[in-house]
């Protein structure tokens, strides 16, 4: 199951982390944030162990999507080191973010 990550955590989970980090800024109103939900679901699963995958709920945590300059959303981030080594915004095919992770492992 994807992560929650907030803004009490991000600093801790996401970018003191060594592993590579995919994370999801979303809103529940947000129609093609839903869309997205079950395939970062799906990568959550299908990397665990080796990939942390997350979500931000942008209007819970509005701290880290202002840090991040988060203006469009669903916006999926690739942060590892605590850089943000790729970006994908608004929803896309399952093998997109696919692709996007495998070059950063």
């Amino acid at each position: 199951m994807a992560l929650e990550f907030t803004d009490a955590n991000f600093q801790k989970d996401v970018v003191e982390s060594d592993q590579l980090t995919v994370v999801d800024f979303w809103a529940e109103w947000c129609g093609p944030c839903r869309a997205i939900g079950p395939v970062i679901e799906e990568l959550s699963k299908q990397y665990e162990g080796k990939v942390k995958v997350g979500k931000v709920n942008v209007d819970h945590n509005p701290q880290v999507s202002m840090n991040y300059g988060i203006t469009s959303i669903p916006a999926i981030l690739f942060i590892k080191g605590g850089k943000i080594v790729d970006k994908q915004i608004g929803a896309v095919p399952k093998t997109v973010l696919d692709k996007k992770i495998q070059a950063h492992l």
